[in-house]
């Protein structure tokens, strides 16, 4: 552990002096990073902060005795460190630096890296190819609001760090001594890079840090290194990069669907999206951060807990992730006047073509079912022997209870609804699905199939969470939507008079708006409300806490949702907040008959009563 502590200590107090050093360096030359459309910053940051990361790392390989150990790795790395650096100085064309990663990718395949995911060679190494080239260009588009990166590269190269030092010798302990390097320098160049930095690492340290990620994640015919199952092989690597990749992923896709280039830049990753619907720049860095932490710990965990229920946590965060794209693709981050999209004549948001949304869900049901399915015998049979006794019986079930749960959904009317709008109506629907298709699968193995033998306990499990898993998939766009809006401060203030079914309508309205509104809390006369929550929203007092709010500038409206309001009480209210310039407002409620059809005399045809406007 000292071998490793060592150079991690020695290169983070290097970085962390030689970072103010390449800012004062960065400002006399004129590198700086000045606000742009197409960038995030407001205003002019110095760059160069990747000189203070590469040298650190190089004069640490030096140092600690690596250069001999890994003179291929170094000397890639310091190519990757280089292209990224003359791009900070005199701005190199895309294809040129594409030009150059794919050189150093097939100068790691030359010397057998390679990703050894699959049999065949030449297919290993177009994917080593893409895997390195790709790995250092998501690096590069991550790096895209303060900390972001850096601290996205310190979790990473943790996980990756934990996952090789059990065990490790040879060429693979220099791979782990690296990283440690690696860490050091990342860690000191971090320190001046959280909110509000003042220093970007540039394409220098994002370049190399991508490459060197990429690179360490391969195995090589001199360390022996090797793992014995594809779960270890290909969802390690890639649950431990899952940000890099589902940002990279997520920009390609959107850009491409927008007529956009994918080296273009724009504010359209996912930490802007986060940004655009309500999150502030530190909890929208932080919720990638903590996406990053679970998919290194699941990674890590792949080596060392069961492989079963490793394999399961990592479908489980996989189709949350695929629900958190679909939930950021829905923001809007284009102008609906740029030209690329009128050239297009369609939207960039996929989920909002119906016929795509709901083939999404189909897929989506079909993942849940067969989580909740194997999960249920995972339950059931917690002993490895009994569950492999059982699996049998689970492989031979397996087809009827996905095709009888489907079918049941459709029956249902499970894909008529829409998510945004959620409620209890919806979730009596999938129950009943879920019923349907639990029946439905047992009738089939009993009676058909004469398949006596298999666990009821298992499907009672399955029902459970296949309700839940689906409920929760459902609701996890209303739930978080209404959490974010909640959470928003910026905006107009707002104070609902009335806690009622009136005021929950006037918080549903605000919500619904395009404009920005933040609901500061309810106000209702029955005593027993205060202190009570509607939709997570604070009940915080009767009339006079209103006076007191809207006395000392707390709100900037208030909109009145209770159904009856007395004359005096609403007199009090309007002169209230025309001394304190604060608008009022008031829900309307009612039905307005424009066509009347009564009929006076039983048995008799009715009339029709046209209502003029």
């Amino acid at each position: 552990m000292i071998a490793v502590f060592t150079p991690f200590l020695a290169a983070f107090a290097l970085s962390l002096a030689l970072v103010p050093l390449c800012r004062l360096l960065a400002i006399r030359m004129g590198r700086m990073a000045h606000p742009r459309e197409d960038r995030w910053h407001r205003r002019p940051v110095a760059l160069l902060g990747g000189v203070a990361i590469g040298v650190s790392l190089f004069a640490g390989a030096g140092v600690f005795g690596l250069v001999t150990q890994l003179p291929v790795l170094l000397i890639c790395a310091l190519t990757a460190f280089l292209t990224g650096l003359t791009d900070d100085l005199i701005n190199l064309k895309p294809s040129t630096k594409l030009v150059i990663q794919i050189a150093l990718a097939s100068t790691l395949l030359f010397f057998d890296y390679r990703l050894n995911w699959i049999q065949s060679v030449t297919l290993d190494s177009l994917l080593t190819l893409l895997w390195v080239v790709g790995m250092t260009n998501a690096f590069n588009l991550l790096d895209n609001m303060d900390g972001l990166c850096a601290g996205v590269a310190l979790i990473v190269g943790t996980a990756l760090l934990i996952d090789l030092l059990p065990g490790a010798t040879g060429a693979a302990f220099a791979d782990v001594r690296y990283l440690a390097i690696l860490l050091g320098a990342t860690g000191g160049f971090f320190v001046y890079n959280v909110h509000p930095a003042s220093i970007f690492m540039g394409d220098s340290g994002s370049l190399l840090l991508g490459f060197s990620f990429a690179a360490v994640t391969l195995s090589s015919n001199h360390d022996g290194a090797g793992r014995s199952d594809v779960l270890s092989i290909v969802a390690a690597p890639v649950l431990v990069l899952m940000i890099p990749i589902f940002d990279t992923t997520l920009v390609t896709v959107s850009r491409m669907l927008s007529g956009r280039s994918a080296a273009q830049g724009g504010r359209d990753h996912s930490s802007h999206r986060l940004v655009a619907i309500g999150l502030s720049e530190r909890r929208a860095v932080a919720v990638l951060w903590l996406l990053a932490a679970i998919g290194g710990a699941i990674g890590v965990a792949v080596d060392y807990v069961s492989r079963s229920w490793a394999g399961l946590a990592a479908l489980i965060f996989l189709v949350g992730m695929a629900l958190f794209a679909a939930y950021l693709a829905g923001t809007r981050v284009y102008d609906e006047n740029d030209e690329h999209i009128k050239a297009r004549n369609f939207t960039p948001i996929v989920v909002d073509f119906m016929y795509k949304r709901r083939v999404a869900e189909v897929l989506l049901d079909f993942c849940l079912t067969t989580i909740a399915y194997y999960a249920a015998y995972k339950l059931r049979f917690e002993d490895p022997e009994d569950f492999m006794k059982n699996f049998a019986n689970f492989t031979r079930s397996f087809p009827i209870v996905v095709g009888a749960q489907m079918l049941a959904f459709f029956a249902v009317g499970t894909y008529r609804g829409l998510w945004r709008h959620f409620g209890m109506r919806d979730t009596v629907v999938v129950a009943k699905g879920v019923f349907v298709g639990v029946v439905t699968a047992q009738l089939v193995i009993l009676y058909v199939y004469r398949f006596f033998s298999y666990s009821r306990t298992v499907f009672a499990i399955y029902a459970v969470l296949l309700l839940l898993a689906v409920t929760l998939s459902r609701a996890s766009f209303r739930l978080v939507g209404d959490y974010i809006k909640r959470q928003k401060r910026s905006g107009r203030r707002v104070l609902v008079y009335g806690a009622g079914e009136g005021g929950t309508l006037v918080m549903r309205e605000l919500q619904n708006r395009d404009e920005a509104v933040r609901l500061v809390g309810f106000i209702d006369d029955d005593p027993h409300k205060t202190g009570s929550r509607v939709h997570g929203v604070p009940v915080i007092g009767n009339f006079e806490a209103l006076v007191g709010v809207v006395s000392r500038g707390g709100v900037d409206q208030v909109v009145i949702g209770a159904r009856e309001l007395d004359a005096n009480r609403l007199g009090e209210l309007r002169a209230l907040c025309a001394r304190s310039g604060v608008a009022l407002s008031r829900l309307h409620l009612g039905l307005e008959d424009l066509v009347v059809v009564t009929a006076e005399v039983p048995h008799a045809r009715p009339y029709i009563r046209r209502v003029e406007p």
